[in-house]
């Protein structure tokens, strides 16, 4: 669940390295798409929603890489770079 967003996030900020800080921001990311709805709900989001709980990594990795200074790339909007950069399936 976590390593799609996670390389995205990374790809979107071009850091330079992948610091103990954006490893915590996956974490917590994920963490924050738990389902708390009682005894027995998943603590992992539903693999169905991968892509938008990869986008939700993603951009936690994005402004984390750019907190801790190792963002190449200027993050303006960084919710928008991210959808701009999720590869979309789309053949002929």
């Amino acid at each position: 669940m976590l390593y799609p967003g996670l390389g995205l996030g990374a790809v979107v900020a071009r850091a330079s390295q992948i610091t103990d800080g954006m490893l915590q921001a996956v974490t917590e990311a994920v963490a924050g798409l738990a389902e708390l709805s009682g005894p027995g709900a998943p603590l992992l989001p539903q693999v169905e929603n991968l892509r938008a709980s990869s986008a939700t990594v993603a951009v936690a990795v994005a402004r984390r890489a750019a907190e801790v200074g190792v963002a190449r790339a200027p993050l303006d909007d960084v919710i928008q770079q991210v959808q701009d950069a999720i590869w979309q399936p789309e053949y002929a």
